[in-house]
Parts: C-alpha cells; sequence; structure tokens
C-alpha cells in the first residue's frame, strides 16, 4: 500500500479502514473507521489537510486534494464514485459524489446532497441539502434525494472493505 509522510505530514488511517494496496495516500490525511479507499485513488494532502469521516467510500480513480488554505473534508457515511475530483471543498455527512465529477474550491455538498455523474460543482456553489447538482456547471434540482438512498451503497462498500481486507491476495 503506497502511505506517505512529507516531512511532518503523516497520514493517520484508522485501523478499521481499508487503502488498498493500489491506493495513494501522502501527508495530511485523516481517515475514519470502516471508510474505504479503492485501486487508484490519490489522496494527496501535501499542502493541506484532508479528512474522510466514516463508512465513507473513495472509489476507484478518485483525486482528492487540498491547498494551504482550502482543507478538502469528506464526511461520514459519504459515497464519492470512481474518478471523481475534489479539491478544498466540503462534502457533508450521508452524501454522494457520482463517478467523473468535479468539486472545487469553497464548494460544498450539504448533508443529502447529490452530486450526479460528470457534473461540475464550481468555486463557491452551495448543493442544498437533499438537492441533486447535475450538468456542466451544475444546476440544481431542489427537494430530490429522499431519505437513505444512498445507505445501500454505504453498506455495501463498508462490507466490501471488510471483506477485501480479509480475502485480498496479490497472485504475482
Amino acid at each position: 500500500m503506497a502511505i506517505y509522510a512529507l516531512g511532518d505530514r503523516v497520514p493517520e488511517i484508522h485501523a478499521d479502514a481499508y487503502v488498498h494496496p493500489d491506493a495513494t495516500v501522502i501527508g495530511d490525511v485523516r481517515i475514519g473507521a470502516f471508510s474505504s479507499v479503492w485501486p487508484s485513488a490519490v489522496l494527496r494532502g501535501d499542502y493541506g489537510t484532508i479528512t474522510v469521516g466514516e463508512r465513507t467510500s473513495i472509489q476507484d480513480g478518485t483525486v482528492v486534494h487540498a491547498t494551504h488554505d482550502k482543507p478538502t473534508t469528506i464526511g461520514s457515511r459519504c459515497v464519492v464514485g470512481h474518478l471523481a475530483h475534489l479539491e478544498g471543498c466540503t462534502i457533508e455527512d450521508d452524501s454522494l459524489v457520482g463517478s467523473g465529477s468535479i468539486v472545487l474550491h469553497d464548494a460544498v455538498v450539504r448533508s443529502g446532497g447529490l452530486v450526479g455523474a460528470g457534473a461540475v460543482v464550481s468555486n463557491n456553489v452551495e448543493v442544498p441539502a437533499k438537492a441533486m447538482a447535475l450538468g456542466i456547471p451544475a444546476k440544481m434540482r431542489l427537494d430530490a434525494v429522499p431519505d437513505g438512498t444512498f445507505t445501500p451503497a454505504v453498506e455495501l462498500y463498508a462490507w466490501n472493505a471488510g471483506r477485501y481486507k480479509e480475502e485480498l491476495t496479490r497472485l504475482d
């Protein structure tokens, strides 16, 4: 597993979290219990802090970065889809960021919000609670996300992380 300190910036990964051997975690990155980081994901806390809550999945190929004055915070029970890019933003608890989407500096996805696949949430944009942000640039569909929508995906990835911790075996 590619986990690196950068000077005095050292990742803090909860013992119950799962980081795939082909993921990269660098610097000031904190990952909570039962969260998972999947192949080819890069969490690079070289300039600022990246925080991932509990039971959150950071899926394959996702890039998470922070700047010296803009941390990136991803809450608990979140799903961050494949190939997403998050930088200097806040994703509150119980939210979903779709595959291939981009969430930029000072943007906030409120609890229960959804960023659709391929959407771009520009600097300083707020996705309200339970809203869907769709398109480029993202347009809001308010009150479009029912409670519990993301729970099956959160539970699946928490279960899958445990499975990988126990069963993944490299064959070469």
